[in-house]
């Protein structure tokens, strides 16, 4: 058993969907999965596994940021063989084209914090999504989204994403391209990279940092399903030795 997870052998899927809120991962496991059992409570972070369409699926709690995602999902890829995890979660709007509500499927992830650059020893490295995942995602779109704005493109993780004491940095990453701005996916993906397994994140639009719109804490924990049915597809057309 991992030291954060405590799963025994065989409990976790190959395939894990993985909020930041573990109230989430239980509303996504009641809400999607047959015979969703838990087999996690350390900590409060909650994790579920069950059957979807037939097959496993695991749900994980991550909590906030990504030294806490890191822990989670190096256990997965590490402890549990997991083959990939699909952050779910919320994120900030950062551009006024990206509306309150809308998806950002992250293809990349840019990010202030410092794991990475102590990691590489000072390199500047690209932390990207899955290729297979990311097609799998922007293909279900068309059939899940319906009136729901889908956008691909960067996200910017950032440590600081509530009380951040320069907001002209999350500008100036507008200003190159990111669309959104979250807390884990930069982790998730460098990770994925390090055991060769394939990750992706899609995220619900809960705030937005130039129009001050935002949702409630109870949107963001049981609403969004449009976004865990377009990881559930995407998960659905991997490769059948993925």
């Amino acid at each position: 058993m991992s030291t954060h997870i405590a799963a025994q052998p065989g409990e976790v899927a190959p395939h894990v969907l993985m909020p930041g809120d573990p109230l989430r991962a239980r509303w996504i496991a009641e809400t999607f999965l047959e015979d969703a059992r838990c087999y996690s409570e350390v900590r409060g972070m909650l994790g579920f596994t069950g059957t979807w369409q037939g097959r496993p699926i695991s749900v994980q709690g991550s909590g906030m940021g990504q030294p806490s995602l890191a822990l989670y999902a190096h256990e997965l890829f590490d402890q549990y063989a997991v083959e990939s995890i699909v952050r779910v979660g919320s994120c900030g709007g950062m551009v006024e084209k990206v509306a309150l509500r809308d998806i950002v499927i992250a293809s990349g992830a840019c990010t202030d914090s410092s794991m990475n650059r102590i990691r590489f020893e000072g390199l500047d490295y690209a932390p990207v999504a899955d290729f297979d995942l990311l097609l799998g995602a922007h293909a279900a779109a068309a059939t899940r989204a319906g009136d729901i704005g889908v956008h691909v493109g960067l996200i910017f993780s950032t440590d600081s994403a509530f009380y951040g004491p320069r907001p002209e940095l999350t500008t100036r990453m507008a200003e190159y391209g990111a669309l959104a701005v979250e807390m884990e996916a930069s982790a998730l993906y460098t990770l994925a990279a390090k055991y060769g397994r394939r990750a992706l994140a899609i995220c619900t639009v809960g705030d937005h940092l130039v129009t001050g719109e935002e949702t409630s804490s109870q949107e963001r924990e049981q609403t969004f399903g449009t976004m865990v049915e377009m990881a559930l597809d995407a998960i659905a057309s991997l490769p059948a030795d993925a």
